[in-house]
């Protein structure tokens, strides 16, 4: 003869961490965006390559801990740093379609890249926290 046992299924599921707003997440891009360029330019001078990948790897990890509509602002802040600062002349603000949407693309694929590898952590964590728990 068998016997049904019941056990809990969840303890109390702890909720998925909730993403920083955009307004932070876009002072935290123009603040870290400024210092990692003014620092480049200063270890190594105007490197743009350098800068862009230095810059793309700071995107992802804002897209981290950010919303993904926070992700074209993240880029475009970058960018206008990487722009301004990281390309001869320093200080201007120019546009060459090719080089310039190709560095926003990279910008916004990064923060995309970080947001939703955030998201798909949260789930998967979110997922394994629901299971066996205690028995009545």
């Amino acid at each position: 003869m068998s016997r049904i046992e019941w056990v809990r299924i969840s303890t109390g599921a702890r909720s998925v961490p909730e993403p920083v707003a955009n307004p932070v997440v876009w002072a935290a891009a123009s603040t870290g965006a400024l210092i990692l360029v003014a620092v480049l330019n200063h270890l190594v001078g105007l490197r743009p390559a350098l800068a862009l990948l230095v810059l793309s790897l700071f995107a992802a990890v804002l897209g981290l801990c950010s919303r993904m509509d926070a992700a074209p602002g993240t880029a475009l802040l970058c960018w206008l740093f990487l722009n301004g600062f990281a390309i001869p002349p320093a200080g201007t603000l120019t546009w060459t379609a090719s080089r310039d949407s190709a560095w926003l693309s990279c910008l916004l694929l990064s923060t995309v890249v970080g947001t939703a590898l955030a998201r798909i952590v949260n789930a998967r964590a979110a997922y394994r926290r629901v299971g066996p728990g205690e028995r009545f």
